[in-house]
């Protein structure tokens, strides 16, 4: 759906993205992270044509954007951190006005169904530049659905959006997934991106650092991890044992419930439950304390990298 070949782009002196390859998927939701000025932004901008590219190549649909860049763009919906409205037009309006331009068919009734879906039905009729920022935000985000398109670039979707706009968001980007939309991410709330995203990019100083599933980042950047294991009794042969295991690297007790740190090559569980049993004991629970996307963000763009494979720098 998105595939970057060694794409660059140079600001004077500065190169804002350094030989970038990212490759995203037909149907899935792609989180893009990293630090402000690490080329999230410029990144984006030559995805929609708006910056050209110094070197390298973009293709969208398996097309290469500069070669047709109208009919690939008209595929594409976005939703930008700050929205640009005509704020003397209602809602309704507003939206009506780019149905047109795009040719929606049942135009009122599309708009209806959007603003209906981000909450803003019932302001149809109210002048956008009366609207909350998170209202405006919404109302971008219905713009960006009007056509239909097949591909979803939001640049920080849910900024200034309270608790509750950012849920109807969230439910909306997954409701838009299901029926097939493909939907590429940049943004701060990382948490929102761990619910939403199958895979994640992290760039730092325009290079890609690392793009794979949460699950692979986190067994790459710790050789150890954590398991949680609730048991009957937690006695001290038991533990001794545990311990004894050339993977588990060690072992703090409270109450009945052990932390134990094990090698992170490959899943322990069934043998940490089988060993627990041979001593008469029951587990009650057993889980890995996974390594949060903020805590993996932290990791990569802190350069503490030794255990990712090592990007070329152009």
């Amino acid at each position: 759906m998105i595939r970057t070949e060694n794409l660059c782009k140079d600001f004077d002196e500065v190169r804002a993205v350094r030989n970038l390859n990212l490759k995203v998927e037909e149907g899935e939701i792609y989180g893009f992270l990293g630090p402000n000025g690490a080329g999230k932004t410029t990144t984006i901008l030559m995805l929609l044509g708006i910056l050209k590219p110094s070197r390298g190549k973009i293709y969208l649909f398996g097309e290469e954007l500069s070669r047709n860049f109208l009919s690939l763009k008209s595929r594409i919906g976005v939703v930008s951190e700050k929205q640009y409205l005509y704020k003397e037009m209602t809602a309704g309006e507003y939206l009506d006005f780019f149905a047109e331009l795009y040719g929606v068919r049942n135009r009122k009734k599309r708009i209806e169904e959007l603003l209906e879906a981000v909450g803003l039905l019932e302001v149809i009729n109210r002048k956008v530049g009366a609207f909350s920022r998170g209202m405006q935000q919404k109302l971008g985000f219905a713009r960006a659905l009007l056509h239909d398109p097949d591909l979803l670039i939001l640049d920080e979707p849910v900024s200034g959006l309270d608790p509750t706009g950012i849920k109807q968001i969230r439910d909306l980007v997954r409701e838009e997934n299901k029926k097939g939309r493909t939907v590429f991410i940049s943004s701060h709330l990382l948490s929102e991106v761990e619910r939403l995203c199958g895979r994640v990019g992290i760039i730092n100083e325009g290079r890609l650092l690392a793009e794979d599933t949460m699950e692979n980042l986190r067994r790459k950047l710790t050789d150890v991890e954590e398991l949680e294991v609730e048991v009957s009794e937690a006695k001290k042969e038991t533990l001794e044992a545990l311990s004894s295991l050339d993977f588990v690297k060690g072992i703090t007790k409270e109450g009945k419930k052990l932390t134990i740190k094990v090698k992170a090559d490959k899943d322990h569980r069934a043998e940490i439950s089988q060993l627990i049993s041979q001593k008469g004991e029951v587990v009650l629970g057993i889980k890995v304390k996974e390594m949060s996307l903020e805590e993996a963000f932290i990791t990569i763009t802190q350069k503490n990298i030794s255990l990712l494979a090592p990007s070329a720098e152009g």
